[in-house]
């Protein structure tokens, strides 16, 4: 089965107990499935780090597996977000860069912000 990069909001959902997220999380555990993230991952969830979460939520990364952003994957989100920009849309720096790592390192991409990641080539996994 597949590693699957789970985008920022997977995770705020899944530590918050929100949208169905833990049990769908465990449910593609079950069918043998593992999960990623990337340095955009961890600092956007500890920029939104409430008081006494900070033992749950390192438990619960430091369970994933980290990509690092390379050089390569750095100059990728930098000419995803230019080549949006001429398209008419303005992507963020922290969603091109999720982006860039899941077609750096070929792993779908689990959202609920399908619209952030509108890159051809990148696969979106499904949400119920």
């Amino acid at each position: 089965m597949a590693t699957i990069l789970l985008d920022t909001s997977v995770i705020f959902d899944h530590l918050n107990g929100r949208s169905g997220r833990t049990a769908y999380l465990a449910q593609l555990l079950d069918e043998g499935h593992s999960f990623g993230c990337c340095p955009v991952n961890v600092t956007e969830v500890y920029a939104g780090l409430r008081p006494g979460e900070a033992a749950r939520t390192k438990a619960f990364l430091d369970d994933l597996h980290f990509y690092p952003v390379t050089r390569e994957i750095a100059g990728q989100a930098g000419l995803l977000r230019r080549d949006w920009r001429e398209k008419g849309q303005t992507l963020s720096y922290t969603d091109v860069t999720i982006a860039a790592v899941a077609l750096g390192y070929r792993l779908p991409l689990l959202t609920d912000n399908r619209k952030h990641f509108p890159m051809s080539g990148l696969q979106l996994y499904p949400l119920p």
